[in-house]
């Protein structure tokens, strides 16, 4: 009827969103495999191999490393993206920016210097690429 032997429970801690309460402020870095959703303040660097949610009320100051990130508060410092960065209209973005992909709302901030990596890698890779002029007469780079 009882056993001696303890079940250990394990979590997936990759699926799992990790949530900065507004109000709640951090000082220091902080490194995770899972989501997180910023509604607080965070000086440091933020590195995750999830989704980011920077909400409206979300203040980052540092250096944020990850795949996707939607941003609606504010953020300054510098931005490593390897998938999609979603600028919402209330989003106030300054400082460094490299990113596959960016989506920007009208009304959103965005004063930062933008490097897309995809076209780097492509000019890397010697890729030519063409392009049509107003004439219609298709110009290779």
């Amino acid at each position: 009827m009882f056993s001696d032997k303890k079940q250990k429970s394990i979590m997936d801690t990759s699926s799992q969103q990790n949530i900065i309460a507004h109000g709640t402020r951090i000082v220091g870095d902080i490194e995770s495999k899972g989501p997180f959703r910023i509604d607080g303040s965070v000086e440091g660097n933020v590195r995750t191999e999830g989704k980011v949610v920077i909400g409206k009320a979300g203040n980052v100051i540092g250096t944020l490393e990850g795949v996707n990130v939607d941003v609606e508060g504010k953020f300054s410092g510098k931005l490593l993206i390897k998938g999609t960065l979603s600028l919402k209209s209330s989003a106030h973005i300054e400082g460094e920016v490299q990113v596959s992909k960016l989506a920007v709302e009208p009304g959103a901030t965005f004063n930062a210097t933008c490097s897309m990596k995809g076209a780097v890698k492509a000019l890397n890779n010697g890729e030519k690429t063409s392009e049509k002029n107003d004439k219609g007469t298709e110009r290779t780079a």
